[in-house]
């Protein structure tokens, strides 16, 4: 049975494939039938050629695409290629991203903690002026009751020495 896959070529991390029509059971590198174009995705944007005509022809006689293969074919019907790969951060910069949002989280903390002082201390201060007032209008009231008192005693005394 025919397949149609990929064989790798290359240097180590710098791999390219040739699709080529090969026997099921072969070594995947070792000598193949045909070669109908190539893929080559280390490249930026990834390259990849195909003979369509080859690959329907060989459909049509019985070869069984790979998945990949199946994909690549569809790639390369559409036409469109394959999209560009978007720069990845560094470890780095993900550590300091996320020690910047930690950071801020952090302020943002201090800051209500900071507010929920501020309005314990207000709420602490009316009370205390609050009771302060109180004790003034208290002792303002006592000092009232004993100024009427005196005024009454010597409002009797008069009358008491008026009348004697």
């Amino acid at each position: 049975m025919l397949k149609i896959k990929l064989a790798r070529f290359g240097k180590r991390n710098q791999p390219h494939y040739r699709i080529v029509i090969n026997e099921a059971k072969d070594k995947r590198d070792g000598s193949y039938v045909e070669m109908i174009g190539y893929y080559i995705p280390a490249q930026n944007p990834k390259v990849l050629e195909l003979d369509q005509k080859k690959y329907e022809d060989w459909m049509t006689k019985g070869a069984q695409p790979t998945e990949i293969v199946a994909y690549l074919y569809k790639v390369a019907k559409a036409g469109k290629g394959f999209p560009k790969k978007k720069a990845k951060k560094s470890r780095k910069q993900v550590a300091k991203e996320i020690a910047a949002k930690e950071a801020v989280t952090k302020e943002k903390a201090e800051a209500k903690t900071k507010t929920k002082v501020k309005a314990e201390a207000k709420t602490e201060i009316k009370t205390e002026i609050k009771t302060e007032a109180k004790a003034v209008v208290a002792d303002a009231d006592q000092a009232e009751i004993k100024q009427d008192k005196q005024v009454e005693e010597k409002s009797e005394e008069k009358k008491e020495t008026a009348a004697a």
